[in-house]
């Protein structure tokens, strides 16, 4: 019998500082920026992507220090996937919360580092501009339906 890997055997709070980041797939989609429905409090994903974003693959230019440059950017724990509603139904952390599998494309399956890009599943296949190339007024006009 095959041995499970850590992440079929472990809950998001087992894991290592190390396993919880090689658990995020690099497709970047927490990276768009989000609007939120006053009366719904339902969250709209957008087509606007943060400025710190290396776009080429799909990692951030600042990862370290992201939170303090930018206010909205949020730093996930494996204690706050539960109430986080707003990530993409094909993130990592978001799938193993809910006894779910990784998709075949996932690095930490495919073994390649680019296999989330090569797989269409990323944020450049959706982005069309920066938070920085566009204002605050104009965010509602890059809502993706």
């Amino acid at each position: 019998m095959a041995q499970q890997v850590f992440w079929q055997r472990k809950s998001l709070q087992q894991m290592t500082p190390a396993e919880w980041e090689s658990l995020c797939d690099g497709c970047a989609l927490c990276c768009l920026q989000k609007v939120e429905d006053d009366e719904t409090l339902e969250v709209h994903y957008t087509s606007v992507v943060c400025h710190l974003l290396d776009k080429t693959n799909c990692y951030c230019t600042e990862y370290q220090n992201r939170v303090n440059i930018v206010p909205n950017c949020v730093k996930l724990r494996p204690e706050d996937v539960a109430e986080f509603h707003w990530l993409p139904p094909s993130c990592s952390y978001r799938l193993i919360h809910e006894g779910k599998e990784l998709p075949e494309w996932h690095p930490l399956v495919t073994g390649q580092k680019e296999s989330v890009i090569k797989a269409h599943a990323s944020v450049l296949s959706v982005y069309e501009v920066t938070d920085k190339d566009i204002t605050d007024e104009q965010l509602i006009d890059y809502v993706l339906l």
